[in-house]
């Protein structure tokens, strides 16, 4: 389906046709596919055809076949010419895949690894107002799941990496494009980069890393931030627990498991940590200042030349910001409470299960003893339940940066290039940890009113989809030298 006319594509015809005449659609159906040449160059045609059939590959984590994408992005490969030795395809598991592949440079400068997954969250057709696995271009936007999250970028860099061979570019380094599965799952145990890390870490092994994790910002159709992603929280999860010896309710007593622990969640609830700005979430609130103004620039300046004091009124209204909140410390919240047996029954048991988002850098042992001080009862036991993946910020560099405030300033004019920590989580964690530095930065421009990623009817702009990959084809020639 599309409508050019409500596009706001201007010179550019709608991308997916009818195919099949009106007096024929009963005979034949009708056609949803990319447009063959009218209004697109060869490149843009074949970024479309690779999306297209990127995205129409069901590849949800759980029940989906990653390895059925997998295997199509290596057969588009090989088609183009690169040699079986430069593009593997694994399967360390039934329907799930991974694809490796390299565009050899002269070797004068160590590969750069350019990231995506491509297994996605599920989605149900009767949720949508289209199939969820059909690329639909409607009102100027391409509908899909995983549209934007992340088969945007897993189709540009395939795309490219043909578009380099077709040229003969020849980089002054390897180019390795890594499209993993099991992103969406964030498990220890997942089968794809922390896989590829453990049993092939030679094939993805680079000086630094671009992946998922930061877009161009609109406001009114105006670009405002483009966001290079450099660092991401630590997650890390404890149980609280408290036993008792319970009773009969028609009996009740003041030691109650569940009383004591709702007043424990009570004191944590109020509790704030302490301010802790780096590297990166200095930068973001500089820049979010300037591009804000008034009293939202007033408090961040003010939190930027020391007055972090949590009772101050700057740190007041930026922490009652769920978002600011997030960059100004670590957090650590209940999600999570159990209790009780039985309607007539005392309580034996009462649990709550708290995660943390921990600051980069920031000691995760000494939590533990914090959450304990701050619950202030010695009946409530913490469990630390997970293991944390430790990585370090990777650094603000003028060689990564540079090359992107240049461009950026060609595709998004007046775009700010704002340095951004993830509260979340992605698997640039692991190249992190790793040793690989990764720059969570996408080329691909959206309203920052909306988020449609794992929600219903994921969209991206159709126009954001084009200027992105060429943005990205760009980004990596600079990043990657050559002619």
């Amino acid at each position: 389906m599309r409508n050019v006319s409500g596009s706001g594509f201007g010179r550019r015809p709608g991308f997916l046709a009818m195919l099949c005449v009106t007096a024929l659609a009963s005979i034949c159906g009708v056609i949803s596919r990319p447009a063959a040449a009218e209004g697109l160059t060869p490149s843009q045609n074949l970024a479309l055809d690779v999306y297209k059939e990127l995205v129409e590959i069901n590849t949800v984590t759980a029940t989906g076949d990653t390895a059925k994408a997998a295997e199509a992005m290596g057969a588009r490969l090989r088609a183009a010419g690169f040699a079986e030795d430069d593009v593997h395809v694994f399967s360390p598991a039934p329907h799930k895949g991974n694809l490796v592949a390299r565009f050899r440079g002269t070797g004068a400068r160590k590969p750069i690894l350019l990231v995506a997954h491509i297994d996605v969250v599920p989605a149900s057709r009767e949720d949508w107002s289209t199939d969820p696995f059909k690329l639909i271009e409607q009102d100027g936007y391409f509908y899909a799941r995983g549209s934007g999250d992340d088969k945007y970028m897993a189709a540009s860099f395939v795309a490219n990496l043909i578009r380099y061979k077709q040229e003969g570019y020849k980089p002054e380094r390897d180019i390795i494009v890594a499209l993993e599965t099991d992103e969406e799952i964030l498990d220890r145990d997942a089968l794809g980069i922390q896989w590829l890390l453990k049993n092939h870490r030679d094939l993805i092994d680079a000086e630094f890393a671009l992946n998922e994790g930061g877009g161009v910002g609109l406001k009114d159709g105006k670009p405002i931030p483009n966001s290079v992603q450099t660092s991401e929280k630590v997650s890390l999860s404890y149980a609280l627990t408290v036993k008792n010896k319970g009773g009969h309710s028609a009996l009740p007593v003041k030691d109650n498991a569940i009383y004591r622990l709702a007043a424990g969640l009570t004191r944590l609830a109020a509790f704030s940590f302490p301010v802790n700005l780096n590297e990166t979430t200095r930068a973001y609130f500089e820049r979010t200042a300037q591009m804000e103004g008034g009293q939202l620039a007033d408090d961040l300046r003010a939190v930027l030349a020391g007055q972090t004091d949590p009772a101050s009124a700057p740190v007041a209204r930026l922490s009652a910001n769920p978002s600011y909140n997030a960059q100004l410390r670590t957090t650590c919240v209940a999600t999570m409470l159990e209790g009780g047996s039985a309607v007539n029954a005392l309580p034996q048991l009462a649990t709550a299960k708290v995660n943390c988002r921990i600051m980069p850098g920031e000691p995760v042992d000494g939590v533990k003893a914090i959450l304990e001080r701050v619950l202030a009862d010695d009946q409530i036991v913490v469990t630390q339940i997970d293991q944390p993946t430790l990585s370090a910020p990777s650094a603000l560099s003028d060689h990564i940066i540079g090359p992107i405030t240049k461009l950026s300033a060609e595709f998004w004019p007046g775009a700010v290039v704002l340095p951004i920590m993830s509260a979340g989580a992605t698997d640039g964690s692991y190249l992190r940890n790793a040793g690989i530095p990764t720059y969570g930065h996408s080329g691909l421009a959206g309203d920052v009113g909306e988020s449609r990623a794992h929600g219903r009817d994921e969209r991206i702009l159709v126009k954001s989809f084009f200027d992105g990959d060429e943005y990205l084809y760009r980004l990596v020639k600079a990043l990657s030298g050559g002619q």
